[in-house]
């Protein structure tokens, strides 16, 4: 293998298995809130947790797309950058206003929502300027 695919090869795998453990966290996180926490906290808070989990499973899962699109489409670290950057912001600030009722981190929340639309913007963008070789 050439150092050019083993790095690209290495790049797939890096990224493949941080959206893997995210979506195994959207899982775990899930089943905590409708288990763990659905005596524990109100319902506003188990809203959110469950936002928190559905978009971070969403997100996970089109990282792992984009992953596997990256084999025809050059240059998606930018797409995968921003759906795991919003998974944190988006997901993480959810998470943290049900567990603390720090209801301030919800300005924060919007930031992972554009970093969301970023990636499927971008995305978007590589589709459209793709031509087979």
């Amino acid at each position: 293998m050439s150092d050019s695919n083993t790095i690209v090869s290495s790049f797939r795998s890096k990224w493949g298995t941080a959206f893997a453990l995210q979506a195994a966290l959207s899982v775990a996180a899930g089943a905590f809130g409708a288990h763990g926490l659905k005596a524990i906290l109100d319902t506003q808070a188990l809203e959110w947790w469950q936002t928190g989990s559905q978009y971070l499973m969403y997100h996970a899962l089109a990282g792992l797309i984009a992953v596997g699109l990256s084999a025809f489409l050059p240059r998606l670290q930018w797409v995968l950058v921003f759906f795991s950057l919003g998974n944190l912001l988006f997901a993480g600030s959810l998470y943290t206003m049900a567990l603390t009722g720090y209801t301030l981190l919800g300005a924060v929340t919007p930031l992972g929502g554009v970093c969301y639309l970023s990636a499927w913007c971008l995305l978007a963008l590589k589709c459209w300027r793709y031509t087979p070789e």
